[in-house]
């Protein structure tokens, strides 16, 4: 269920909070080469099942910038920013891929608001996400993004 935030009183309510968690997608290989063709990125291990297969992970493996990728995603399933004039990317504080996705894995985004800071243009959002794996206690990915929300 999609959280709406309207205000900023109640964005200031959620500071420090997990929003919640997005639905599970599944990657596929065709997510994985379309990536690949957009990025030039053909790095055997994620566009090469057959050599995948005989690689440590026994398969391959998507992207970490796909997974990065994925977050506007995640993030519209969580909470729904219904408030300023536009809302920008500014940018990432950390970004650290704990642990490689298989392709055919299920992943899932957990949201966090860290905090939440008035400035000249509007407001600085800082959210954390959790990139899951479904039933791998590691997660694939921990990034922190910053958002302003103009106006």
């Amino acid at each position: 269920m999609t959280t709406k935030i309207s205000t900023l009183e109640e964005l200031k309510a959620l500071e420090g909070q997990e929003v919640g968690v997005s639905e599970w997608m599944t990657i596929t290989q065709e997510q994985v080469n379309l990536f690949a063709e957009a990025t030039g990125d053909h790095q055997w291990i994620h566009v090469d099942e057959e050599r995948a297969k005989a690689s440590q992970f026994g398969g391959t493996i998507a992207h970490g910038f796909l997974t990065l990728s994925l977050i506007p995603v995640f993030g519209s399933q969580i909470f729904d920013l219904d408030m300023g004039q536009a809302k920008l990317n500014y940018g990432c504080e950390k970004v650290r891929f704990t642990n490689p996705v298989l392709v055919g894995s299920k992943i899932r985004a957990r949201a966090t608001f860290d905090s939440v800071k008035e400035i000249d243009k509007g407001v600085q959002v800082v959210t954390t996400y959790t990139v899951e794996i479904e039933g791998v206690e590691r997660p694939a990915l921990v990034a922190q993004q910053i958002t302003l929300v103009i106006g």
